[in-house]
């Protein structure tokens, strides 16, 4: 078996991680790229040296978010990663290897919440910049983006009455319990006998039995609800879980046709959202409209709760202007947003039946330009399965709009690593075929190796 010699040994294990990487590598060329002082700078102000324990460094923080969405993991597998990733310590610059745990899991989530909306959009603006090819004014220096919106799911299960129900139960019998109250019944044996009548509830002669245990449930809830709000107030503990109990009342009052129900106990501000699809009628979450520049950049990034396409734009656009620092003079968008024919100084274009007196050009021009928008449409798919938007696992409406903008900005990252590591292959090959080889050391095609 071979064995290094004792120097190299020694060397290797006290050699800082610079040299010791392939300085080729996407993950060290962005760890280049990126301005920290930018950070560091503006997220040092946000923090009290003087109060709790000492600050973990920022861009330490900053690059396991990063990091996070990029690769798509969560919080707990990006602090294991880093352990024994030595690229992912270069970027979060460390100097030298290290085995320990750089966090807690539990802190990159007071450090999200401490820089707020702000420290995103400058996340954000970072990942834009670092494209080289980012483009100012377009490639005709026309300043045309394309907007698009999608729904992003929250962490949820399926709703029904029956699950709601269910859970109201479980949450006001815990709170019995911890609190040591009275209960007149517990109800154990009417509940077994409810859930298992709501088995097979889809066949036919299931359905009249099934409906009815839903019911049960409800009644059941509603008691037991109302009893512990008395038995609360018996004890002065009513204002602890006033808040609690109104959401139990709402939802167990709620109904097929009412507007702005409650969908899940823990995010209530959930929306269902339908967008017309044939495999996902309903989708349980928030609208987050995407604005694309020409070049594939995702230049802004806007979270909603469930608004008309249309009534996104302004917000979208004006976000797009603090991200480039000018306001686009043209927005491609769908049918989707037909309404707004402009919003300030930029004009708002939608697919539509072309004028008798256009000319040839013109409607090329105008196909063209509404193809290119359709790239939009595979960059909202990468987002949901590469980068987190399709499962949002951080809370509430910051979160939603955590989530967006993180996701966004990964997308940039990731696609400036691409373009490093194409650019990389791309001379490699040049300089191969100037020397008369290709990759495998064969002689390139003629015209090549002329």
């Amino acid at each position: 078996m071979y064995r290094p010699p004792k120097s190299h040994a020694q060397t290797s294990l006290f050699c800082s991680l610079e040299e010791q990487l392939n300085h080729k590598h996407p993950l060290y060329v962005l760890a280049n790229k990126i301005d920290w002082n930018k950070f560091e700078t503006e997220f040092s102000k946000r923090f009290d040296d003087k109060m709790g324990a000492p600050n973990k460094p920022i861009r330490l923080m900053t690059g396991l978010i990063i990091l996070k969405h990029i690769r798509n993991v969560s919080d707990e597998s990006v602090v294991e990663q880093f352990q024994e990733n030595a690229y992912y310590q270069y970027f979060c610059g460390e100097r030298f290897f290290s085995t320990e745990q750089p966090c807690d899991p539990s802190e990159l989530v007071h450090f999200r919440h401490m820089i707020g909306e702000a420290g995103m959009d400058m996340i954000l603006k970072e990942s834009i910049l670092v494209n080289d090819d980012h483009d100012k004014q377009g490639p005709t220096g026309c300043g045309t983006v394309f907007l698009d919106t999608t729904v992003q799911e929250k962490n949820i299960t399926f709703p029904t009455d029956a699950k709601l129900a269910n859970k109201i139960i479980e949450q006001v019998q815990r709170i019995v319990e911890e609190h040591d109250l009275p209960q007149r019944q517990s109800y154990k044996r009417t509940l077994k006998k409810a859930h298992r009548d709501q088995r097979f509830r889809n066949h036919p002669k299931n359905g009249k039995k099934a409906h009815k245990a839903d019911r049960r449930l409800k009644t059941i809830g509603g008691r037991l609800v109302r009893e512990l709000e008395r038995n609360l107030a018996s004890k002065n503990l009513l204002n602890t879980y006033k808040e609690k109990i109104e959401l139990f009342k709402k939802v167990l009052a709620q109904k097929k046709c009412d507007k702005d129900k409650v969908y899940s106990l823990h995010e209530p501000e959930v929306k269902c959202i339908g967008k017309g699809k044939e495999h996902k009628k309903y989708e349980f979450g928030n609208k987050v409209s995407i604005a694309r520049s020409y070049s594939g950049i995702i230049v802004g990034a806007v979270s909603f709760r469930d608004e008309y396409d249309g009534h996104t734009i302004d917000d979208t656009l004006d976000h797009v202007e603090q991200m480039l620092g000018f306001r686009p003079s043209q927005a491609a968008c769908d049918r989707g947003y037909r309404g707004q024919k402009e919003s300030g100084t930029t004009k708002i274009v939608i697919p539509d039946v072309p004028k008798k007196n256009a000319t040839y050009y013109q409607k090329e021009k105008a196909h063209k330009l509404f193809c290119k928008r359709a790239g939009i449409e595979p960059i909202n798919g990468h987002l949901k399965s590469d980068h987190r938007m399709g499962r949002n696992f951080y809370k509430g409406i910051f979160g939603d709009m955590l989530n967006a903008k993180l996701a966004a900005a990964a997308f940039n990252f990731k696609r400036a690593m691409r373009r490093f590591f194409v650019l990389l292959e791309w001379l490699y090959c040049c300089f191969l075929c100037r020397e008369g080889v290709n990759k495998n050391g064969e002689p390139p095609y003629p015209a090549l190796a002329k």
